[in-house]
């Protein structure tokens, strides 16, 4: 099985062509905080519907203010592909795991508070395989483009006691890259540049069981 991951389009997904796989994941921030744009969710769903997968997760991040709302009103999401604000989805017998949720960035969209933060990790189903977040762990691929770690500190607690083979994240654009340490491989899936321009082509990890 085939699993492409990107993260961070801020609009600019149709720069990353056509693309092609099993299951497609995108880890938040479609949107653009500083240039807010009517239409960004339909515009990224129409895209998601002419990519060649069996499934399609998509997750917010701190950047997606107006899926954000559509979620706090219930309102339809999408159509084109299954947003996890948290939630799991089991396809081809592989658990997949998402959660929007961002740390330290209070008015963002996504955010939780330290303790709301403790509770929703530990939700995280003690055998998942494939884990997606907005947020890095804290240690893991979360450097800034100044030097600051971002990462959540609880997500890495909670890591310590789980084991998936695959954990996709991004939010952090000058930490883009994978690592491997133990038995799950981490990436930084992260499409863009400093300057919101795509800049890197996505991900592909193969799934052998």
């Amino acid at each position: 099985m085939r699993i492409v991951i990107i993260s961070d389009t801020h609009g600019a997904h149709e720069n990353l062509g056509p693309l092609k796989g099993d299951v497609l994941i995108h880890c938040g921030d479609f949107e653009n905080l500083f240039r807010q744009e009517s239409g960004a969710i339909e515009q990224i769903d129409d895209w998601f519907g002419r990519q060649n997968f069996e499934l399609i997760l998509c997750l917010g991040g701190n950047h997606d203010l107006a899926m954000e709302k559509r979620v706090q009103s219930g309102q339809p999401l999408l159509k084109n592909a299954t947003f996890l604000t948290e939630g799991e989805v089991i396809h081809r017998g592989v658990k997949f795991f998402g959660a929007s949720w961002v740390p330290m960035l209070d008015g963002h969209a996504f955010f939780l508070d330290d303790e709301r933060l403790e509770d929703a990790w530990d939700r995280i189903p003690d055998d998942v395989d494939v884990l997606m977040t907005h947020t890095p762990p804290a240690g893991i691929l979360d450097v800034s483009s100044t030097g600051l770690r971002l990462g959540c500190k609880y997500l890495a607690a909670r890591l310590k006691d789980l084991s998936p083979r695959l954990h996709c994240f991004g939010h952090v654009h000058a930490s883009r890259g994978h690592r491997i340490i133990g038995d799950t491989t981490y990436l930084n899936a992260t499409s863009v540049n400093s300057n919101f321009q795509i800049a890197h082509r996505p991900f592909e990890f193969e799934w052998v069981d």
